[in-house]
């Protein structure tokens, strides 16, 4: 019988970002605290597996080997100019005791969920440590070394499986759908806050691949403001039917949890209802699932949110357990009424300015994306 599996160790714990850097690596061992506490961490069915570090050898079907190398030295303390070039070194993806180690471990927690699964060991992964959606081939950008989520689809490609991967992080899935942009075995959705107003600048609906690759990468640029029943509407007509006519043996996730409202960088709307939500949706679809982290800068509100996103894949989250305070919408964990968090209800204005924007968002893509498969 396929488990529900957690990557974590806690090696992951030893490491750390310099103080000055957002990005908090304590995220998922706070994850682990917070469901310890409640009795819902593992199970009979629900367990707890150390990652095993990425090797050379899937790091070089994403990353250029120079690139890796250079990560290497720096992790090592010989740090030099010419890195910069490759990202390493800037404000976001500082140089730091152990990176290319950390890196490789963080990495390899998601190839080893992707591995699970293909073994027929897992059926539902999830790597809260994982989610380095903006490493390149040949650079590191924003907070990301290597590229975990594009290794752990090409496991599962390496497989045979056919890859459904959506990105429900604030920020475009730039590296991964850079690695996949000519391929047709992967599929890339990414519902992201618009480029033009955030990091990395891309990510718009005239952006879907090219060759093989014609159609099958998806992007869905958001505006300010988006909240809980605008989004759900992108997942319900553009997600949802992409998904039924793409056919994935697998289903892809990161969970970047800085769409929540009150995230420090960035700029929507959303309760963590929606995460809880849409991991229900696809799991009506019968695929394993390989879920990832991702963003979440907010600590405390990211902590909730994969905590109820692990309940969620363990089918034990209670959509009607929300009554109470706290929640992002009072900027507390202060809450007697579960994970999820109180309904969020926008004001008119809001509702003026995002729902004109997410209608016109939703014909572009089904205009550009829909006819290629067949809707």
């Amino acid at each position: 019988m396929a488990d529900k599996v957690i990557l974590h160790c806690d090696e992951l714990e030893t490491f750390s970002y310099p103080d000055t850097c957002p990005f908090n690596i304590s995220r998922a061992k706070k994850v682990k605290e917070l469901l310890l506490s409640l009795g819902m961490y593992t199970g009979d069915d629900t367990i707890e597996v150390a990652p095993v570090a990425a090797t050379r050898e899937i790091l070089e079907k994403i990353h250029a080997p120079e690139y890796l190398d250079e990560i290497k030295r720096a992790g090592e303390g010989q740090f030099d100019t010419t890195m910069l070039h490759m990202g390493l070194g800037t404000s976001d993806c500082p140089v730091f005791k152990g990176m290319y180690d950390y890196a490789l471990l963080a990495s390899g927690a998601t190839v080893t969920g992707a591995q699970m699964i293909l073994d027929g060991k897992a059926d539902a992964a999830f790597n809260p440590s994982g989610g380095f959606h903006h490493a390149h081939k040949y650079s590191a950008a924003g907070f990301c070394y290597v590229n975990d989520v594009a290794m752990g689809c090409q496991t599962l490609t390496d497989g045979g499986k056919r890859v459904l991967f959506l990105d429900i992080d604030v920020h475009h899935t730039d590296g991964v759908q850079e690695a996949f942009y000519d391929r047709n075995d992967v599929m890339t959705i990414s519902l992201h806050q618009n480029g033009k107003t955030i990091f990395p600048g891309t990510g718009f609906p005239k952006d879907i691949g090219i060759g093989e690759g014609k159609g099958y990468s998806v992007n869905a640029p958001l505006p300010i403001g988006t909240y809980d029943d605008t989004y759900m509407k992108v997942i319900s007509r553009v997600v949802m039917p992409l998904i039924h006519s793409f056919g994935p043996d697998v289903i892809a996730l990161e969970i970047g949890a800085d769409g929540l409202a009150s995230d420090p960088l960035a700029g929507l709307n959303l309760s963590n209802n929606v995460y809880g939500d849409i991991i229900a949706q696809l799991q009506a679809f019968g695929k394993p699932i390989l879920a990832v982290g991702g963003g979440g800068y907010n600590i405390e509100n990211t902590v909730r949110a994969w905590a109820l996103c692990w309940t969620a894949l363990c089918g034990k989250d209670n959509p009607h357990e929300c009554m109470g305070l706290g929640g992002v919408m009072m900027e507390s964990t202060e809450w007697h009424g579960g994970l999820r968090d109180r309904e969020m209800f926008p004001d008119e204005a809001t509702k003026q300015a995002v729902d004109p924007e997410i209608d016109r968002v939703i014909e572009e893509v089904k205009k550009n994306i829909f006819s290629i498969h067949g809707i």
